[in-house]
């Protein structure tokens, strides 16, 4: 045998000798420099060249206590799944004692110290109501006359020494009645755990084989000693959503997220996002650099693992820009965004998350997350709700992606300058003007509401608003809040801030369903407006939309994918629904469809309203456009007066020739609605025959309005009338 060898060996006999001692009576210093000792020996016999510090010897004990209180939570869970039929008072009483000392001991606590850990392995008399933390593993046992529960310390290959405690009366029959042999949490380095338990009733029926054959409660989430979150840890907090949300019930979250853990998560993530700006700048030129843009969730986190996994996870080279509306109408609120703050603390400059109007207390008492939440975390359910609520007032609104991308959750926003138009001699209205990120960047965020007027509208319109095919920016009345703004400010807002491309999200195929002008949304995407400067997309990633509810559609998710040099060429990424656990909802399924109905016919209602004094001094052709599209909708099947063009446009190849409807009053004190083609801008088309008949025709009408209206309207409408005869001239 060599030297190596022989050092080897010698290491690995210090390691058992330590593990076989009992910590109990030992101050904290013997107690420090034993596991010191264990650690560096350990280090020798698997090879592992590196100094032994004071933090090692802290996340060995804290990884002790954790296998404790897990089985401590595997004794609770086994033993609430059993059926006490056939079982006398006095051995339920037991049970029922044992499981309510496992419980207590269950919960996790964060070490602050040695002398902390020292005391809760090494306290006198260990009472339930005083502890919450065990360290090792457990054992329970039945004795002839008490029920003695032995709490073991044990480091992590498993020995140690025990306190015992008498809970209460109870016979030994040996495996007849029961015996639960030692169970102890697996670690990736452990084998299987063995557990032997039996319990036979007065039928001799075994009740226990089936409850102790399912698998055991997953382990407890611990957030890192040294506040240092890593890329192990968020696979791990991955792995233990994903695998707790197949098998147990939410109100059982807590166990493996303690909410010590979500303090922690949270503070971490809220003292980033608080540093960063309202509209965060994203600098990403490098060679291989691409940006990921993610649109709304909505709790639906098994979609959420699938996008991140076809997309590829954040790296130094990929960056991710979530679109907001994380949580709501999904089961799984709350396992989305902490696994979308747990990225955020790991890579601060390659996650960037933005706040969407579910982050809101409003939305979230009325769909859903506030309920989920407090299912989670039971009687401290509250107190994790409004930690939540704490952290949306800090996420950012809005993101400029290398300089030309702008991505928000709703979208454009009004200017916080007051201005007026002059609608009579005596009287002025206000008007809205399209707002600048120099305004954006002023706005105060931490309202957890968003306003419905006041000084912090920005807030609100970037939340809330939507694009439209109208030309201006009027108030978005099918939401109550928000705006409205046409292809022309998107141009306009391009323009000002030196951009190319829009973004935004907010819309899914619930709200584009019976809309014509837009997409569907069903491929998770849709080209809203397309001019000389730039594009704007929307952009939705939850397939399957809503995950609860009467209607759900059949849509895919999507993503947009931006690749340096060319971010403004974005290319887009549909995905299917994957398989998700059964879950029950937050939300009433009636009251969600009621209140989507509702916004829905809202929408048709007054999608073709405006609120005069919120126009401005829009062009008059866009207001008389918009004044009129509720009467042409309705005349159109009943009373339409064709002018044919005289063009072929099917021999020229167009099967749906472009034209629009204006609608005029006749001589009989009625209107009439008159569809007007206009002939495609091809060189060497020929005129329309009957082009003066069209003038003259409006010329006229032009004429008894001015006889019978007042006059401001009938100079509005004779100056429509006549440039686009004049546009008509010039074609």
């Amino acid at each position: 045998m060599d030297r190596e060898e022989r050092i080897k060996n010698a290491c690995m006999k210090i390691v058992e000798c330590i593990n076989a001692m009992s910590f109990v009576n030992l101050d904290d210093q013997r107690v420090h420099s034993l596991v010191m000792m264990r650690e560096i020996a350990r280090g020798v016999v698997e090879n592992k060249d590196r100094k032994v510090t004071k933090s090692d010897v802290t996340r060995a004990l804290h990884s002790s206590i954790e296998k404790m209180a897990s089985t401590c939570r595997d004794i609770v869970y086994k033993l609430s799944k059993l059926s006490y039929k056939g079982l006398d008072d006095q051995r339920i009483q037991s049970l029922l004692r044992v499981k309510e000392i496992a419980a207590k001991h269950a919960k996790v606590a964060s070490v602050e110290s040695d002398t902390w850990i020292k005391e809760s392995l090494a306290g006198e008399e260990m009472q339930p109501s005083s502890v919450d933390v065990l360290v090792g593993g457990a054992e329970i046992m039945v004795v002839e006359e008490s029920l003695v529960v032995e709490t073991e310390l044990r480091n992590e290959d498993g020995h140690n020494v025990v306190q015992k405690r008498p809970v209460t009366r109870a016979k030994l029959t040996g495996k007849k009645d029961m015996q639960i042999g030692e169970v102890q949490r697996r670690m990736p380095e452990d084998e299987p755990p063995e557990v032997e338990a039996q319990l036979i009733n007065e039928n001799g029926k075994n009740q226990l084989q089936e409850i102790l054959s399912q698998p055991p409660l997953l382990q407890s989430l611990i957030w890192p000693p040294d506040d240092c979150i890593t890329l192990d840890w968020i696979w791990s907090l991955i792995s233990t959503i994903k695998q707790f949300s197949q098998n147990h019930p939410p109100s059982e979250f807590q166990l493996v997220m303690p909410i010590s853990v979500v303090d922690k998560l949270v503070d971490n993530a809220s003292s980033i996002l608080s540093k960063e700006p309202n509209c965060v700048k994203i600098d990403c030129h490098g060679v291989d650099s691409r940006v990921v843009v993610v649109g709304d969730i909505h709790g639906q986190f098994h979609d959420l693992l699938h996008l991140l996994e076809i997309a590829g996870f954040p790296s130094e080279n990929q960056f991710y820009v979530f679109n907001g509306n994380y949580v709501d109408r999904g089961a799984w609120g709350l396992e989305v965004f902490l696994i979308l703050l747990a990225w955020k603390v790991l890579m601060p400059h390659r996650v960037y998350l933005l706040r969407g109007n579910h982050e809101s207390k409003e939305c979230t008492l009325t769909y859903g997350f506030e309920k989920e939440v407090k299912t989670k975390f039971g009687d401290q359910g509250e107190y994790v709700y409004n930690k939540f609520l704490d952290c949306f007032k800090e996420l950012p609104l809005a993101s400029v992606i290398a300089g030309s991308v702008y991505t928000t959750h709703g979208g454009l926003f009004r200017s916080t300058r007051i201005a007026y138009s002059r609608r009579s001699r005596r009287k002025r209205t206000q008007r809205l003007e399209l707002g600048s990120l120099e305004e954006l960047s002023a706005v105060k965020r931490s309202l957890i509401d968003a306003p419905y007027e006041g000084p912090n509208m920005i807030l609100t319109d970037v939340l809330w608003s939507d694009p439209s095919q109208r030309q201006g920016i009027c108030k978005n009345r099918a939401r109550g809040r928000g705006l409205w703004w046409g292809p022309d400010c998107t141009e306009a807002f391009l323009k000002m801030s030196k951009l190319k491309l829009i973004i935004r999200s907010h819309e899914g195929p619930d709200v584009r369903t019976g809309q014509h002008l837009f997409g569907d949304m069903l491929c998770g995407y849709s080209l809203d407006h397309e001019g000389e400067l730039g594009k704007l997309y929307t952009l939705f990633s939850a397939p399957d939309y809503p995950q609860f509810g009467r209607k759900i559609f059949t849509n895919e998710g999507a993503y947009a994918v931006l690749q340096s040099p060319n971010f403004e060429s974005p290319s887009f990424h549909s995905f299917k629904a994957v398989e998700k656990p059964k879950a029950d909802p937050f939300v009433d399924v009636d009251d969600y469809d009621k209140i989507a109905s509702s916004k829905r016919e809202d929408q048709i209602a007054t999608s073709d309203e405006e609120d005069e004094i919120d126009v401005g001094e829009r062009d008059l052709t866009s207001i008389h456009a918009q004044s009129s599209t509720a009467a042409i909708s309705s005349l159109q099947k009943s009373s339409p007066v064709m002018m044919a063009s005289g063009v072929d446009f099917e021999a020229l190849g167009i099967s749906n020739p472009p034209s629009w409807s204006v609608l005029l009053p006749n001589d009989l004190g009625g209107t009439q609605l008159v569809q007007v083609p206009q002939a495609p801008e091809v060189e060497g088309l020929p005129l329309p025959p009957n082009l003066e008949v069209i003038t003259s025709f409006w010329i006229t009408h032009s004429y008894h309005l001015r006889q019978r209206s007042k006059p401001k309207v009938c100079r509005s409408l004779t100056n429509l009338l006549m440039s686009t005869c004049s546009s008509l001239l010039l074609a």
